[in-house]
């Protein structure tokens, strides 16, 4: 079957590409193993240039209505205020930082998508490899597990990898990586919401190690609690009692609707771009979670990319503007990156003294306006 582009991988970033492809005109499938969606909330905030992003393929009004607007952050320490952080200034559209969960982000987008090309999305489909002849790329494909479709291939004039951080295209065309493990471990759960901090995300940063609250759509808050060890298991009763050791507040476990634990690394692509192969998203740059910005740093990527591939599919020579991408996306997730370790600095334990000295030097900067308006800026991805 011959397409302009081939998507392997139906999460959030290639769902958004395939949207950004088809509503200018190009043609394209999107090849996803899975049959059925993961309905764990997972990633959940959206930043201002995502949302900039989304209402370009029609979804940013429909994701707002929907989501949670956090409008802004909260931190605390020995329940005292430490300092406050408004997202007012960081965008004139969309002042704040959208919690959704990513289920219904996926739903919404593979809506948009269906209304785009009802044919555009095949299920149950696993790429085993890619033939690249410098003219045109051919993905091969067989049934994934729990899927009944046969063996195939899919010609393409290019072929874009969306398909996560243990990407099987990047890892099938040999591109190398670079990983870096952290000394950070997280356990987090979402639970009903006492409404104590209404639509803010608040930051206890306490001796043992800092403690996350996000409010959520349908009366919900989530809660991350860094570990000093991998949790070996995610367990309510654990973390409402992690919780309340540190904060003070106890999250009902029987209102419990999701939990995980993870253990944080960063995994960077040496090569994005391989002849008619791009990688985006989590298969080109994975990133820590704390902070919120891997889906969106891979929407950004998906954005900078589809004019280039609607220009190669009209046959005009992409060959710099390809190099310029992969280029400018590399800096985006260093930077990025060098803002999830920030943000995971900040968490880590510290004795009570240095803490204090710590905890004094977030009020003060808290306090500045410019420097306030900045730090907003940068944790939101601005």
């Amino acid at each position: 079957m011959a397409t302009d582009v081939v998507i392997v991988g139906g999460g959030p970033v290639g769902l958004y590409l395939a949207a950004s492809l088809l509503q200018e005109g190009v043609s394209v499938r999107l090849l996803e193993q899975r049959t059925e969606r993961n309905i764990h909330t997972r990633a959940i905030g959206i930043h201002p240039p995502a949302l900039k992003a989304l209402d370009g393929i029609h979804l940013a009004d429909a994701m707002v209505r929907e989501g949670m607007p956090i409008t802004a952050g909260l931190a605390l320490s020995g329940g005292r205020t430490v300092g406050t952080m408004s997202f007012a200034g960081v965008s004139e559209a969309f002042p704040f930082v959208l919690a959704l969960p990513q289920y219904r982000t996926e739903q919404l987008l593979e809506e948009r998508v269906h209304a785009l090309d009802s044919g555009a999305i095949v299920r149950g489909v696993r790429v085993t490899g890619v033939n690249d002849d410098g003219a045109a790329a051919a993905v091969a494909v067989e049934p994934s597990s729990d899927a009944t479709a046969g063996d195939g291939s899919f010609e393409a004039s290019f072929v874009v990898a969306a398909d996560g951080a243990r990407s099987l295209l990047r890892d099938a065309l040999g591109m190398p990586v670079r990983t870096k493990a952290y000394p950070d471990h997280y356990l987090m759960g979402d639970f009903a919401d006492s409404g104590r901090h209404g639509q803010m995300a608040v930051l206890f940063l306490e001796p043992e190690g800092i403690v996350e609250s996000f409010p959520l759509p349908g009366g919900l808050r989530r809660w991350v609690v860094r570990l000093g060890q991998p949790a070996g298991g995610a367990d309510a009763g654990r973390l409402a009692r992690l919780v309340l050791r540190r904060t003070g507040i106890l999250p009902d476990v029987r209102t419990n609707t999701m939990l995980s634990a993870f253990s944080v690394r960063s995994t960077m692509a040496r090569r994005t771009v391989a002849g008619r192969v791009v990688l985006v998203g989590d298969a080109a740059h994975e990133i820590s979670p704390i902070g919120g910005q891997g889906m969106n740093l891979g929407w950004l990527d998906a954005q900078a990319l589809a004019p280039v591939l609607r220009e190669a599919v009209a046959g005009k020579p992409v060959d710099g503007r390809l190099k310029e991408f992969a280029a400018a996306r590399r800096r985006a997730a260093a930077v990025a990156r060098r803002q999830s370790e920030v943000n995971m600095l900040l968490g880590r334990p510290l004795p009570p003294p240095l803490l204090r000295l710590r905890n004094l030097a977030i009020g003060g900067a808290a306090s500045i306006p410019a420097m306030n308006r900045w730090t907003a800026r940068r944790f939101t991805m601005q």
